[in-house]
């Protein structure tokens, strides 16, 4: 059972605050930020956190608890604002983010950061280590579901599409494959550096459920997530996301992948995400 599990209402307020948090975060941290990543996946990282996984920061060793995977490891610093917002670890860290002998390094380290699972950076990792999670859980007859969070652009490396077919001849209904789609990547538009689309199409190729979300939209990511089911397929959530979201000189520009906010800029997105 989730320890929070917050209503619609009370997740869009969260992801705002956390919105907020990932502003203030990569426009003083040293080494910048990934903040176009960190905005597009925040309301399905809090629709997680704050209401589905069955997980608790008091209890970060339960055998029977959820496990979740930020395969798109560049996206750290969205997921330690959802984890120092969740109390996984004191708020207080998260000014050292990408400083020397942090907690908190630029892509997420299991040994240096409590709640998370796997570290993750090199990209197309996150879905093969859930995929041997899934079937660890299987064997052991555990009731614990594996949740992984990828880019779309991670989606043109090959380890992804390999561990896709060990997850369907497992028939690991207990994985729960959500794709960020955001469209963007390092260098520009997804469609035009490496078309991965019609992605629903080849999901379902390899042998999986798929469903599909507004994943910007709270209702939707919820309505979606709580809906599925175990029925011997893996399940793939296509989460149709805007790069930047939710501040608007942010989303969907191509060059916010690696850009962080400064002066006027910070101000102008806290301004947008007033919790008014």
């Amino acid at each position: 059972m989730n320890p929070f599990s917050l209503s619609i209402k009370e997740l869009e307020k969260k992801a705002k605050a956390i919105r907020r948090r990932i502003v203030v975060l990569n426009a003083e941290s040293p080494a910048g930020g990934h903040t176009g990543a960190d905005l597009s996946q925040v309301d399905i990282v809090t629709a997680l956190y704050f209401r589905i996984l069955n997980r608790s920061p008091k209890d970060l060793n339960d055998p029977e608890r959820d496990i979740y995977i930020q395969s798109k490891g560049h996206a750290a610093g969205g997921y330690y604002c959802c984890l120092a917002e969740a109390g996984y670890f004191p708020e207080e860290w998260l000014p050292t983010y990408q400083h020397a002998d942090s907690k908190l390094p630029g892509h997420p380290v299991r040994q240096k950061t409590p709640g998370v699972e796997l570290n993750t950076g090199a990209l197309g990792h996150g879905l093969p280590v859930a995929v041997g999670l899934a079937i660890a859980a299987k064997k052991s007859n555990s009731k614990r579901r594996i949740f992984v969070v990828t880019g779309d652009g991670e989606l043109a490396e090959g380890s992804n599409w390999e561990a896709a077919l060990v997850a369907a001849h497992y028939k690991l209904d207990n994985l729960i494959i959500i794709n960020d789609k955001n469209r963007l990547q390092l260098a520009g538009y997804t469609k035009e550096i490496m078309n991965t689309d019609p992605l629903d199409e080849k999901w379902k190729a390899f042998g999986m459920q798929v469903s599909e979300c507004q994943g910007n939209d709270m209702r939707s990511v919820v309505e979606t997530l709580e809906g599925l089911k175990q029925e011997g397929k893996p399940n793939v959530v296509i989460a149709h996301t805007e790069k930047g979201a939710g501040v608007s000189f942010i989303q969907g520009r191509p060059e916010w992948h690696h850009k962080v906010p400064k002066g006027e800029e910070v101000e102008l997105a806290l301004k947008e995400l007033n919790d008014e």
